[in-house]
C-alpha cells in the first residue's frame, strides 16, 4: 500500500493576501474622504442656517411691522424711547413705531435689540395706554449679533448682522 500524502494548501498566497488589504485600504480612504466632504458640508450648511431659516422669518416680522406704522423714532435705549427723549437721526437699536387703529386712535409699539439677561435679541413690546411698559410680547429673533435701525432716503431700514459676519437689510416705507 502506497501512502499519500495530501497538500494541504488551505491559506491565501502572498498576493492574494496584499491585494486583500489594499483594496480594505482603498475602500477605508475613499469612506473617510466622503466622510470628511460631508462634514464640511454640514458645516457650511450650518453656517448659512441663519440667512436660510431665520432671515426669512425675521423679514416678514420686521417689514409688516414697519410698513403698518405710521410714524417712527429712533432711539439709543428703551428708557429714552419710553420717555421719548432724545431721538436719534443715526443708526438706533430701538425704534417706536406708531400705528392707526381701527377706530382712529394712535396705539405705539416699540422693536428693542437688548440684553435681556439671556443674550441680546430682537424683541417686541405693545406700549400700554397707561402704566408702565411690561414685559416683552414676543422676541422676534435672538441669533443676530448686532441689530440697527437707521434711516436712509426717508425710508426706515433695518440692518441684522448674522452669527456668522453675514449682513441683511430690511426696508419699511413712510
Amino acid at each position: 500500500m502506497k501512502a499519500t500524502i495530501k497538500s494541504s494548501k488551505r491559506g491565501f498566497t502572498l498576493i492574494e493576501l496584499s491585494l486583500a488589504i489594499m483594496f480594505g485600504l482603498a475602500v477605508g480612504a475613499i469612506s473617510m474622504a466622503l466622510l470628511n466632504q460631508q462634514l464640511t458640508f454640514l458645516k457650511i450648511f450650518r453656517a448659512q442656517s441663519f440667512l436660510n431659516e431665520e432671515a426669512p422669518i425675521i423679514s416678514n416680522h420686521v417689514s409688516k411691522l414697519l410698513l403698518n406704522a405710521e410714524r417712527f423714532r429712533l432711539h439709543a435705549s428703551l428708557d429714552d424711547a419710553l420717555d421719548g427723549d432724545d431721538p436719534q437721526l443715526t443708526d438706533s437699536p430701538v425704534v417706536v413705531l406708531n400705528f392707526r387703529q381701527p377706530d382712529g386712535t394712535m396705539r405705539a409699539g416699540i422693536l428693542s435689540f437688548e440684553d435681556r439677561g439671556d443674550g441680546e435679541a430682537l424683541y417686541y413690546y405693545v406700549v400700554p395706554l397707561s402704566g408702565p411698559l411690561g414685559e416683552p410680547e414676543w422676541a422676534v429673533t435672538n441669533k443676530p449679533t448686532d441689530v440697527t435701525f437707521f434711516v436712509e432716503s426717508g425710508i426706515i431700514r433695518t440692518r441684522l448682522t448674522g452669527p456668522a459676519g453675514e449682513v441683511i437689510t430690511f426696508s419699511g416705507a413712510m
